[in-house]
Parts: structure tokens; C-alpha cells; sequence
């Protein structure tokens, strides 16, 4: 039997859990053969976490200590949001996490997984150094990396990655400083002025000059689309196309249900403003 490459997927959140955090566990779930690590100050038990689902308590001051000491320089993290900009760094400042990984992966809790391995395959393993979910621009939700100095250095590639990290300011470093909308509309990240060099420009470029295989394709689900099924680990858009996830980045905006959901049912529905478990 073929060994399936090994899977760590970090998070990192502080402060209380929000109300869509049992789908986000739930998901999980589904998806036995890929283990979750949350980073967090959280110390309230997680009802229904099951065995690949892992907690580790730092704080944020703990983090920013090591992260210094491990950078060689002193990083501000004064709000939990601004570790966005450290995703493409997680490899590099909890190696303890990933020792002994194939790949590891940066995430969000605003997602609920589908089927991981229906589309992250041996042959995409075997390929590609970076893989994300989008085509146009890195994926900050969720994104992999393949477990060597290489690319758990690569983020240093970037001549502003000192600034990023040492700043308060939120800079969007993980995907594209911002430029979401025009990459969307089809606009090279080599052919945009923009306030750092981010990610996406050092993986694009890195692609471009052969330095590393990099794999960009849309295959997730995002928005207020609607016509969402989530159905025994798998996850569909009218019935008919396969996301690897969904990430409700716009929905939990709009949608703020009064009780947290305790059990989730193996089939559920989104549509375009909330969460339901029955037609």
C-alpha cells in the first residue's frame, strides 16, 4: 500500500471561539488522515474534537518572543489578526509542530473542509513545492508547503519581510498586500506597484525562474454563492462541483446566528446569508 504523504495543518487563533468553530471542527473530522494543530490562549474544552485535531497553548507574548529570537530581530504581534502576515513563516517558527511532516499547511478557522485528499493527490505532492487554492494570487485561508529549509525559509526571499514583521501594520503579506480585486480581473502581480513585496510576488517569480514548482488552481469554494451542500465530509456548489473547502470570509460577516450549534448533522446546507440544517 502506498504511504500517504503526511499533512500538518496550523492555525493559529486567540480569544474566544467563534460561532462557526464546531464546523470547522466537525470538518476536520472528516478528514482523518491529515492532522490540525490550533495555536491559542483558549483554554475551554472543544466539545466533539476528535483524535487528529490537536490544541497547543502559547500566548501571544510567547509566540512574539520566539519569533524574535528565532528571526533574529523584534516582531510586533500587538493583535492576534497581524499573524496573518507570519502565516508563510509557520514552518520556520514552530518546526516542534511540523518535525517529521511531508508538508504543512497554513489555515483559518472560517472553513469548513471537504474531501483534502480527493484533490491533494500523491501526483500534486510529487510535483509541487507550494500549493494554493486559488489561481490568481497565494491563498492566506489555506495554503502547503512542503516540509524542507527551502520553503519553510522561502518568506525571507521577500526584501520587506523585516519590515512586515516588525511593524503593527497589517499588510496582507501571506496573499497579495491587497491587490485581491485586480488579480481577480486577470492583471499580473509583476505588472502592479505595491507598498511590499508579498508572497505571491516571491512565489510567482520563484515559479517563473524555476526555482521551485508551484501549483495554482481554483478549488475552493468562497462568497455568498449560495446553493451550497455540505454532505458526509464533501462539499459541493449546485450539486455538482467538488470544493476542496469553503471559506465563509463573507458569510460570517453577514450572518451571526444567536447559539452556537452543538451537533452538526452529516449533511447541511449554505446559502447566500446563513446556515441551515434542513430545507
Amino acid at each position: 500500500m502506498t504511504k500517504l504523504t503526511s499533512i500538518a495543518v496550523i492555525t493559529c487563533w486567540y480569544g474566544d471561539y467563534p460561532w462557526y468553530f464546531p464546523y470547522f471542527i466537525n470538518s476536520c473530522a472528516y478528514n482523518s488522515t491529515v492532522d490540525f494543530y490550533i495555536i491559542t490562549d483558549n483554554t475551554k474544552a472543544v466539545a466533539s474534537k476528535p483524535d487528529n485535531v490537536k490544541i497547543i497553548y502559547k500566548t501571544l507574548e510567547e509566540i512574539m518572543a520566539s519569533a524574535s529570537a528565532k528571526l533574529g530581530f523584534e516582531v510586533n504581534i500587538d493583535n492576534p489578526y497581524k499573524l496573518c502576515d507570519f502565516k508563510p513563516a509557520y514552518g520556520f517558527l514552530f518546526p516542534e509542530i511540523i518535525q517529521g511532516y511531508d508538508f504543512w499547511a497554513q489555515s483559518d478557522l472560517d472553513i469548513i473542509y471537504g474531501n483534502i485528499r480527493a484533490f491533494m493527490t500523491k501526483e500534486i505532492f510529487d510535483e509541487f513545492d507550494f500549493i494554493s487554492l486559488r489561481h490568481d494570487y497565494t491563498t492566506g485561508c489555506f495554503a502547503l508547503y512542503r516540509n524542507n529549509h527551502l520553503m519553510n525559509t522561502f518568506f525571507m526571499r521577500s526584501k520587506d519581510y523585516r519590515q512586515v514583521f516588525s511593524e503593527p501594520k497589517h499588510y496582507c503579506f501571506d496573499e497579495c498586500n491587497f491587490a485581491w480585486d485586480i488579480l481577480t480581473a486577470g492583471a499580473s502581480i509583476f505588472d502592479l506597484k505595491t507598498q511590499i513585496e508579498s508572497f505571491t510576488h516571491i512565489i510567482k517569480k520563484a515559479e517563473k525562474e524555476q526555482v521551485i514548482k508551484a501549483h495554482f488552481d481554483f478549488i475552493l469554494i468562497e462568497g455568498l454563492m449560495g446553493r451550497i451542500i455540505f454532505d458526509n465530509g464533501k462539499i459541493y456548489y449546485k450539486n455538482q462541483f467538488e470544493g476542496m473547502l469553503y471559506h465563509l470570509y463573507w458569510l460570517k460577516k453577514i450572518y451571526q446566528p444567536k447559539r452556537t450549534v452543538k451537533k452538526i448533522p452529516k449533511r447541511y446546507y449554505i446559502s447566500k446569508s446563513k446556515i441551515y440544517h434542513s430545507r
